[in-house]
């Protein structure tokens, strides 16, 4: 084999008139005339080599074809003025062929691997094909680089990383769990973790005081294309720590990576309430690429003069504000109508039309006198009903109207800190409170007694960092007691028998000394997919999932052999 001397970003002037030996891809061939051109490709780069007809080797080139496997000794020279390419990195010279070596040959490819063209889901049973274009290796190649950065910064801040199990036991909040059952213990299971949560919180205990892991963590949940079943994430503990501490650690880092590898700089992070942000922008992670914030009519005079606005009691009137009318048409506009309709709301608009007030609610503002100050072609959306619709309503309208005006500057970006969520939501299904984020999470003390009645309003010491729109991570201060632990599982359902059952070696650890701890987890995939600016965590993954769970490439799941389950102690459905 001719062994190669040379990566193929390596190939410059430095080498004119050196001979060297390559190894990679073909990725192209055009024939000028007799004269031969192979593009070589590298994960590295790009070369030229040319084949003179007036040289042995010539007669090899007339069997290779494209995705072929060759290595190529020759001279370096300078390429003719008019071909040189400024915008490759061996774009002033190439290569003069002299011998070749076909290293592995290849059928012709189901799929493009120098082009973006393609089926979706050819690519994706071809997975080992699709990595070789450019863009995916791009991507992974970046997506390396931050986590080596993570990992130096973390270090750098005397955190241990440290490994937790991947065999664990099923917890009873957050997704459904991937269960796998044990061939030693028949009818029992291991879970595959949702997170890492309950040991971080142990090595805390343990008294390791700082832990991170870039970590593998799995939930069985309806898949979209910001989300997979298997996915990474930075997990962080610390000790003696509470959310200042945290966010200072996570701005310190995240702040750290755009610098470097987005060239831009974060500034100061704002934080603000979970109950600010519904309020403002109708989400929990609101887009602070534009303005167009929730106004909230609620309390104004006029609002109870119009019988189709006025909200009853416990209900809001909120309105959005739309500068360019023209945008929206009679469809887009019935759309929204019979959404809100669907979720019991009370919808209507009105805008400005040289001076006229025309629209769905127009006269109920004309009779009754209200000056809506909309300049010429400005609009009005408004909605009524029970206060939590209202804002989600009103945020999706707003994200809606955002990209029909293009009010988003995709080169910005956004970062923002939510506090103070709900400790707890209801559970419709269930019939009973649950907890919003998680079981472990400190609630606010003072709240227990003052909303015993009313769990809904208690308030969490946890907190969410959004960037741009997408929830990049959550964490919160943990719970350290043995005693408020008991209580929150209560209040969620969970029976003194369950808990034990499920958490006795994790109560039990708290009757040995548990210190103040706090932590985070941030999602690495769509950190990534984030800073490279992608809407699919499916391109910075090497080998993802779609949308149904499956893995076209390997054709997984799949069934397995009776034997194997009958070693399981599981019954096969056809023996049922």
């Amino acid at each position: 084999m001719l062994k190669r001397t040379q990566r193929l970003n390596e190939i410059d002037d430095s080498l004119i008139g050196k001979t060297v030996i390559i190894n990679g891809w073909v990725d192209r061939m055009r024939n000028l005339g007799g004269i031969v051109f192979l593009w070589i490709r590298d994960r590295y780069g790009l070369v030229q080599v040319v084949f003179d007809p007036q040289k042995p080797v010539y007669e090899y080139v007339k069997n290779l074809s494209n995705e072929y496997v060759v290595a190529v000794k020759g001279i370096v020279r300078e390429r003719p003025k008019e071909a040189k390419n400024p915008n490759l990195e061996s774009g002033n010279v190439e290569i003069l062929a002299e011998e070749l070596e076909i290293l592995a040959e290849s059928k012709t490819p189901p799929i493009y691997t120098n082009r973006e063209e393609g089926n979706e889901e050819a690519r994706l049973k071809y997975r080992y094909l699709d990595l070789r274009r450019s863009a995916l290796q791009h991507n992974l190649i970046f997506r390396h680089r931050v986590a080596h950065l993570t990992r130096e910064y973390m270090n750098s801040k005397d955190f241990l990383e440290i490994e937790t199990p991947y065999l664990t036991k099923s917890t009873p909040e957050g997704a459904r769990d991937f269960l796998v059952p044990s061939r030693l213990k028949k009818g029992s299971f291991y879970a595959l973790p949702q997170s890492p949560q309950i040991f971080k919180q142990l090595l805390m205990i343990s008294g390791f005081d700082r832990y991170y892991q870039i970590v593998r963590c799995f939930r069985d949940e309806d898949l979209r294309a910001d989300r997979q079943p298997e996915f990474t994430q930075l997990d962080l503990e610390m000790s003696f720590a509470d959310q200042s501490d945290v966010l200072e650690i996570v701005n310190g880092l995240v702040k750290k990576l755009y610098e470097k590898f987005i060239g831009i700089d974060l500034g100061e992070i704002p934080i603000m309430s979970y109950s600010e942000a519904m309020e403002k922008f109708g989400s929990d992670k609101p887009d602070l690429r534009f303005e167009m914030e929730l106004q909230d009519l609620t309390n104004e005079t006029f609002a109870h003069e119009m019988k189709f606005l006025t909200p009853s009691k416990g209900e809001a009137l909120k309105s959005i504000r739309i500068l360019r009318s023209e945008t929206f048409s009679r469809k887009v506009l019935d759309s929204y109508a019979n959404s809100a309709k669907s979720e019991g709301l009370r919808f209507g608009w009105v805008k400005n039309s040289n001076g006229d007030l025309s629209g769905s609610i127009a006269k109920i503002f004309k009779s009754a006198g209200v000056n809506l100050d909309l300049k010429n072609g400005e609009m009005m959306i408004t909605c009524a009903g029970k206060r939590s619709s209202v804002n989600k309503f009103l945020g999706s309208v707003r994200l809606d109207a955002a990209k029909r005006l293009n009010l988003v500057d995709e080169s910005s970006v956004k970062a923002l800190w939510v506090v103070d969520f709900p400790m707890f939501e209801w559970n419709e299904e269930e019939k009973r409170y649950q907890a919003q984020h998680h079981p472990f999470t400190m609630p606010y003390v003072e709240d227990l007694d003052k909303y015993s009645s009313d769990p809904s309003k208690m308030r969490a010491h946890s907190y969410d960092l959004v960037i741009n729109g997408w929830e990049m991570g959550s964490g919160s201060v943990r719970i350290h007691t043995k005693k408020l632990q008991e209580k929150i599982f209560k209040l969620i359902g969970i029976s003194e028998k369950e808990a034990k059952a499920r958490f006795g070696f994790f109560l039990e650890a708290f009757e040995y000394g548990a210190p103040p701890h706090a932590g985070f987890a941030m999602g690495f995939d769509r950190l990534i997919a984030t800073m490279l600016g992608l809407s699919s965590l499916r391109d910075v993954i090497a080998f993802p999932k779609t949308t149904s769970g499956t893995d076209l490439m390997s054709d997984t799941p799949s069934k397995v052999s009776e034997t194997q389950l009958e070693e399981l102690g599981i019954k096969s459905e056809v023996d049922e």
